[in-house]
Formats: C-alpha cells, structure tokens, sequence
C-alpha cells in the first residue's frame, strides 16, 4: 500500500516498533536523577550494543596495554528503561544516546560524547593506537570517519527494516540490504590488501568498525549471517577473526551486557576483578 505523507506531519502515538516508547522528536531531560560515580579517573555511562562496545574495548585495550591511568567505571544505561533521558545523562550527552564519558583526570571534568570522539579523545591522551605521523593518522581518521558515516545505514537502516519493524516491508529492506553488502565489499576490499582496517597497525579505526562489521560477518548481529550471505566476505571474516584473539576486544565485548550467557555478561565494570569467573572466550552463533 503506497503512503500519501501529510502536509504536516504528526508523531502517531500507535506507530509500533521496538523502541515506539522510547522515540520522541523532541529532545531534553525527561526525569530527574543524578548518576553514579565510582573511583577511577574515567566514567564511562553505557550499554553493551555495537557502539557501547567500541569504547569498552578500548578502555580495556588501554588496560591491556599496561596503561594503569586508564582504569573506568562502566555503569549501565539501560535504553530500553530510558536511562539516557536522565537529567544526569543529558548534561553529558544532549543527544541522549549512549556511551558517554566524564574524563576526570584534569583539573576540570571533560564530558565526552559520540563513541568515535571518546575513542579519539582517549587515543590521544594516552597516544597508542592513532600514529603521529600524518599520512598514517589520516588514513585511520579517515576510517573512524567511515564508520560513524556508514554504521547509521547498517543499524537504523537495514538492521531495523529486517529485524525490528513491526512489519517487513520489501522496498526498504532492499535498499538497506543494498548498502550493508556494498559496505561489507568496501571493507573486504581493503582488507585484502591490509592486515588492518587502516594498513598494517592495528587501531582506533579496527575498533571502532568491529562491533558493528565484525560481528556482522560473525553471524553475531540481526540474525542475517545467512541472508547477507556474510560467508562471501572473507577478507572481513579473516580480521574479524584476528580482532577475537585479542584480550582487550575479548573483555571489552563483555561489559555493560545484559542478555546471554550469564558466565559471559558484565553488567557493570568497576575493576579488573569484575572478570572474575566470567568466560571470556568467544562462541560463535549457529548460523
């Protein structure tokens, strides 16, 4: 059935979906409620999805590195309860979307939002995993770009289209599918001629593209390993595969989750013993 939009439109109150209570086309502070804080110099407000995960993987790359000053609270923003419309998360972020950071190791708090801003922020102060020089640290700021530019067509586009919808619908899932799989060929391309996203040294851009790629090809997203018939991207399956070797991408997929295995979710991060008992190996999804 074909749709005549209006001359203006109205937000329907019954228009369905996943995340109908939640979505509002206005922005602000909805309650008021302070967040929690915890010890360490770094307190990062998040939720283990695709773009929660970039930032939690690099604090624990960082970790991982023997970078002691880099040791974060991870407190849970729980989305789906509407956490992120907190007077306290909108001081941080105004946009109302997680993660975001409060860096205390200054004199004065910086807040940080936007994951691939966090990202850059903490490569910086810490120097590891964005090069100095400028040839290289372009190349990487060009694909940190990339994917914050792209993933919006993948998550919102295709990944709700084909999995959230209150109904499937055949043109959009077509033109969302279209642009998933040309993306998917960006990064398979290059990754035939790299080892990592952005040439030979693992970076701010691997980490940033594997949650949401990486684990797309690993069958780990929207249940679409078959459907985007993901097998074909090989070059992407060989990095992705490398990037699961690593302990800080092991750990950092783990934190602020809140479905699955219970041996392998991290509700919250508050010091290295948080992984304690817990199982951090990867096993794959059946697909």
């Amino acid at each position: 059935m074909s749709y005549k939009p209006p001359k203006v439109w109205k937000m329907d109150e019954e228009n369905g979906g996943k995340f109908a209570s939640i979505n509002k086309p206005t922005a602000g502070a909805r309650f008021e409620k302070e967040l929690p804080r915890g010890e360490h110099p770094f307190q990062l407000y998040s939720l283990g999805t695709p773009n929660g995960v970039k930032v939690t993987i690099m604090f624990e790359e960082l970790l991982a590195a023997g970078i002691k000053e880099a040791e974060y609270d991870a407190h849970l923003i729980n989305i789906t309860e509407q956490d992120q419309f907190s007077s306290g998360f909108v001081a941080i972020n105004p946009n109302s979307k997680i993660p975001a950071l409060l860096d205390y190791s200054n004199d004065k708090p910086i807040r940080v939002f936007e994951s691939a801003s966090i990202l850059l922020h903490l490569a910086e102060k810490f120097k590891i995993l964005l090069p100095e020089n400028t040839p290289e640290r372009t190349e990487v700021l060009n694909w940190l770009f990339w994917q914050m530019g792209s993933a919006p067509y993948l998550g919102g586009g295709f990944g709700h289209f084909y999995a959230y919808a209150p109904e499937k619908m055949k043109y959009p899932i077509d033109r969302f599918t279209m642009e998933a799989k040309r993306q998917l060929d960006v990064l398979d391309q290059q990754l035939e001629k790299n080892e990592y996203i952005a040439g030979s040294n693992y970076s701010i851009a691997d980490i940033a593209i594997f949650p949401w790629y990486g684990m797309l090809v690993k069958g780990e997203l929207y249940d679409a390993f078959e459907f985007l018939q993901a097998k074909e991207y090989k070059h992407v399956i060989r990095w992705a595969d490398q990037l699961l070797k690593r302990e800080g991408v092991l750990k950092g997929r783990l934190v602020n989750k809140t479905w699955g295995n219970e041996n392998q979710i991290i509700r919250e991060r508050h010091s290295g013993k948080d992984f304690e008992n817990i199982d951090i190996s990867y096993k794959p999804s059946a697909h």
